[in-house]
């Protein structure tokens, strides 16, 4: 089974093309969930997640 890469939310930006604000107001939103957040308290994000959360939202 291949294991999805989980990115930081600076890397998700740059993968949305879309500003790191922008990610920080979706995730306070709950626009997006990240799948977990780390010790230290950073996102990490899968983006083909994230994309599928966004395009459910489109569509509603």
């Amino acid at each position: 089974m291949h294991e999805e890469e989980l990115v930081s939310s600076t890397e998700l930006a740059k993968a949305l093309s879309v500003s790191h604000r922008t990610i920080q107001r979706w995730i306070a939103a709950g626009t997006i969930e990240a799948e977990f957040r780390t010790a230290g308290g950073q996102y990490r994000f899968s983006i083909d997640k994230v994309r599928d959360q966004l395009r459910a939202i489109e569509h509603d």
